[in-house]
C-alpha cells in the first residue's frame, strides 16, 4: 500500500516490501563509516574532493596529463552542470550525446546532441576545468573490508551487506567511471604524464596511499549541516555527489530517448540523466505519478512472484543493503505501487539494458536525484 504523499519522508524499510523492479540500496556499513577520514571543517567530502579554480583563472596542475582528453573534459563539465553523461569514459557515446542534448535544451540551442560551434562557445566558459586530476587514495581505504558479491538471492541474503567487491570498484564509482578507464589513465600503475620508473609497476589492483589520475569529477562539496544522516553523508562522499542540488518540481521520463529530465518551479530544465526504463515484459507505467518518499541505503525485499524471469517456487529473501544490491543506494518510491526510481550495481548498462519496469540510473545519478525531489514533485512517464 502506498504511504501518504503530503510530505517527503525517509521510508521505513520495515514497512515496505517494494518489488516489481525491486527495492534495496546501501553503500556504507558501520565499518566503512568508522574508518572514513574525519570531516573537514568546511567541506564534508572525502580527501579526494575537487578543488576548482575561480572563474577565469587557470587550474594549478602540478602533474600535467599526457594528453588533452577533450571528450572527457566535456563529460566532467556536463556532469558538474547536472547534465550527466552517465559513465565518464572519454567516449562520445549515447550518454554523452544525451547530456549534450539536454544542455542545449536548457540553453535554448538547437538540440543536435553534437558539439557544434554554438554549444562549444557556451562550454568554453568552463575550459579552465581540466579533464583529469591526480589524487591520493586515502590511507584509510586500506582498512576497509571488500568481499565479492555471490550469485543468487539465497547466498546474498547471508551477507552483512552487498558492498563493493574491491577497492578498484569503489574507486571507479567515486569518479563516475570504470576500472578500464582508470587503468588507461594510470599506465603501469602510475598517473599518465608521470615519469616512467626503471622497475615495472603493477597496473592493478590499485591500493590505499597510491597516487593516481582520475576523471576530474566535481560538484562534490557537502556543506556542514546539510546532511543529517551520517551514513548518507558518507554515501554521498563516496560517490562524489555534493549536497547542493537543483529542486525538482517535475520529473519527466521519456521512454523514446532514455532520458530523465528535471524541471524547476519555473519550468526550466535544471538537470538530466540517461536512464534505463521498462521492457516488453515489464513496461514503463505511462502516466502521472507522485513521490511517496525516498529511502537511503535501504535493504531489498526479494519476492520471486513479482519477477517474470524468476521461478515462483524460490523463497522470499531479505537482501542486505549495499551499492551492489539490485537497486543500488537509493529508492525513490512512486505512487504507482511497486514502482520506483533507483540506482544500479551495473552503471555501464544504463541506457542499454532494460529494467523490470522501474527507472534505473547510475548510483551517483540516483543519489543526486534523491537530493532534488520532494513530496510535491510531479512525475510524468511518457513514450
Amino acid at each position: 500500500m502506498p504511504l501518504p504523499r503530503p510530505a517527503l519522508h525517509l521510508l521505513s524499510v520495515s514497512l515496505l516490501a517494494l518489488t516489481a523492479c525491486g527495492f534495496n540500496g546501501a553503500d556504507t556499513d558501520e565499518a566503512e563509516v568508522a574508518a572514513s577520514p574525519a570531516p573537514e571543517p568546511t567541506v564534508l567530502a572525502d580527501a579526494m574532493h575537487s578543488n576548482d579554480p575561480a572563474p577565469g583563472l587557470r587550474a594549478e596542475v602540478l602533474l600535467p596529463d599526457s594528453q588533452p582528453r577533450p571528450v572527457m573534459q566535456l563529460q566532467v563539465v556536463l556532469d558538474r552542470l547536472g547534465f550527466s553523461p552517465g559513465v565518464v569514459d572519454g567516449q562520445l557515446g549515447a550518454g554523452t550525446r544525451n547530456a549534450l542534448t539536454a544542455f542545449q535544451e536548457a540553453r535554448s540551442l538547437p538540440e543536435t546532441g553534437e558539439l557544434d560551434q554554438a554549444t562549444q562557445g557556451l562550454l568554453d566558459t568552463w575550459q579552465n576545468i581540466p579533464a583529469t586530476r591526480v589524487v591520493t587514495i586515502p590511507a584509510d581505504w586500506g582498512s576497509l573490508a571488500f568481499q565479492p558479491v555471490p550469485d543468487g538471492a539465497e547466498a546474498q541474503a547471508d551477507m552483512a551487506q552487498l558492498g563493493y567487491a574491491s577497492l578498484d570498484e569503489k574507486l571507479a564509482e567515486r569518479f563516475h567511471t570504470t576500472l578500464e578507464v582508470l587503468r588507461e589513465l594510470n599506465p603501469g600503475g602510475r598517473p599518465a604524464g608521470a615519469a616512467p620508473v626503471a622497475s615495472a609497476a603493477v597496473a592493478a589492483p590499485f591500493r590505499a596511499g597510491q597516487q593516481i589520475r582520475v576523471p576530474n569529477i566535481g560538484a562534490d562539496e557537502i556543506a556542514p549541516g546539510a546532511i543529517q544522516d551520517r551514513a548518507w553523508q558518507q554515501t554521498l562522499a563516496s560517490l562524489g555527489v555534493g549536497s547542493t542540488q537543483a529542486r525538482a518540481a517535475q520529473i519527466v521520463v521519456d521512454e523514446s530517448d532514455t532520458m530523465l529530465r528535471v524541471f524547476d518551479d519555473a519550468g526550466k530544465l535544471a538537470a538530466a540523466f540517461t536512464v534505463s526504463t521498462g521492457s516488453s515484459r515489464d513496461p514503463l507505467p505511462i502516466g502521472e505519478w507522485g513521490i511517496n518518499g525516498v529511502a537511503h541505503n535501504p535493504p531489498f525485499a526479494y519476492q520471486p512472484d513479482l519477477f517474470w524471469d524468476v521461478p515462483d517456487n524460490q523463497a522470499e529473501r531479505q537482501l542486505p543493503p549495499g551499492p551492489n544490491g539490485p537497486v543500488g543506494v537509493v529508492w525513490i518510491d512512486l505512487t504507482k505501487e511497486h514502482y520506483g526510481i533507483h540506482g544500479t550495481p551495473e552503471p555501464q548498462t544504463i541506457g542499454r539494458a532494460q529494467s523490470h519496469g522501474c527507472v534505473r540510473l547510475t548510483n551517483w545519478d540516483a543519489a543526486r536525484l534523491a537530493g532534488m525531489v520532494s513530496g510535491s514533485t510531479r512525475v510524468t512517464f511518457r513514450r
